[in-house]
């Protein structure tokens, strides 16, 4: 007698962000899904230099940069240059970015987050800091206002319509418990969508006192 096979197919579940009209239809299914998640209990209570990129998506840039100078004469500088030229992808039918549950509650320190949801987003963090006696100098503004650069991307829709199969969801938060408690200085780029550039920059300049 011959065996019988048993063949086992993998089962396709879309997600009920992409659902979000409420098509559950075939289609629906196909859509070009970008979901990035700081969820649960994640750096809940972390101390010290926090830093995290979190991209879901095609050719998104992220960057955490610091720099600490400390002495009688100290000098610091932070120079970031991101870019990216002709590349071609699919606009996001859905693009979530959140942090929620009880993420990064009580922490403390210097936290820098980039986190991106979508195609060709560009994401930087900088923070220096520069104590000393003399021979300080502040950092010019222009030498950030040329720090990120995101040119000549094309983004298609991602379904068979002009805009996808579904309704398009493009939606970043901080829902309400999460971050509590937390204490320090925060940078935070948040970005659902494409071809978006965003960027924080600190920069603490001290003398130190005379003995």
């Amino acid at each position: 007698m011959g065996g019988r096979a048993l063949m086992v197919l993998p089962l396709l579940f879309a997600s009920t962000l992409a659902c979000a009209a409420g098509d559950d239809t075939y289609a629906a299914m196909l859509e070009y899904l970008t979901h990035s998640r700081i969820d649960g209990q994640a750096l809940n209570g972390s101390t010290g230099a926090i830093a995290l990129n979190l991209a879901a998506g095609d050719f998104n840039q992220q960057a955490n940069l610091r720099a600490l100078a400390v002495g009688d004469n100290a000098s610091v500088q932070v120079n970031a240059r991101q870019r990216q030229d002709g590349n071609t992808g699919n606009a996001p039918d859905a693009a979530i970015a959140g942090i929620g549950g009880q993420a990064l509650g009580n922490a403390s320190g210097l936290v820098s987050i980039n986190q991106a949801s979508g195609t060709a987003n560009a994401q930087l963090n900088t923070a220096s800091a520069v104590l000393a006696q003399q021979g300080t100098s502040e950092a010019s503004a222009d030498q950030w206002l040329a720090g990120v650069c995101v040119c000549k991307q094309e983004t298609t829709s991602a379904g068979t319509g002009p805009q996808g199969s579904g309704t398009r969801v493009h939606a970043a938060a901080v829902e309400a418990e999460a971050m509590h408690g937390l204490q320090g200085v925060v940078q935070l780029n948040q970005i659902a969508g494409s071809n978006n550039v965003t960027a924080n920059h600190l920069m603490i300049d001290a003398g130190m006192t005379p003995r």
